[in-house]
Parts: structure tokens; C-alpha cells; sequence
């Protein structure tokens, strides 16, 4: 099942599917936010925003509105 970035719940996995480019910063390319690679929702602020990610042993706070330019895949894990 394909969702946003943004939607998943806290403790889940999944592999990242595809992006808006124009959306997601070069700098989180850099740290591994790239298809292909698997990421675990570990928090979110009280507000929502922002989130707070492992992606590939990288630990990464993104803004909402970029996870909401990110496609995922939910894994079974």
C-alpha cells in the first residue's frame, strides 16, 4: 500500500517508492532519502511537525510538507 511519508504511524517501516524532486531538499538525498531505502517513523512533535526518522541508520527531522512529497511503501515488519 502506497501512502505519504507523513501518514505513517509511529513505529512503522517502510521503503521509500518515489518523490516529488522540485520538493525534497539535495540535502536529505545526500543522507540516504533515496527509492530504494527503508524508513522508520520513531516520533512526531506534539504539533505534527516535524517528524523524526531513521533512514538507513541515519537519523533525520524532515518538515511536513517534505514528508508529504514522499511515496512510500509500507513494509510487513
Amino acid at each position: 500500500m502506497k501512502i505519504n511519508l507523513s501518514q505513517l504511524q509511529l513505529g512503522q517501516t517502510a521503503i521509500i517508492e518515489e518523490f516529488d524532486i522540485d520538493r525534497v531538499p539535495l540535502k536529505l538525498l545526500e543522507m540516504g532519502c533515496l527509492p530504494g531505502n527503508e524508513v522508520k517513523l520513531l516520533q512526531k512533535a506534539p504539533l505534527g511537525d516535524p517528524l523524526y526518522l531513521i533512514i538507513n541508520d541515519s537519523h533525520l527531522a524532515i518538515r511536513l510538507e517534505t514528508a508529504n512529497a514522499i511515496q512510500v511503501e509500507v513494509s510487513d515488519k
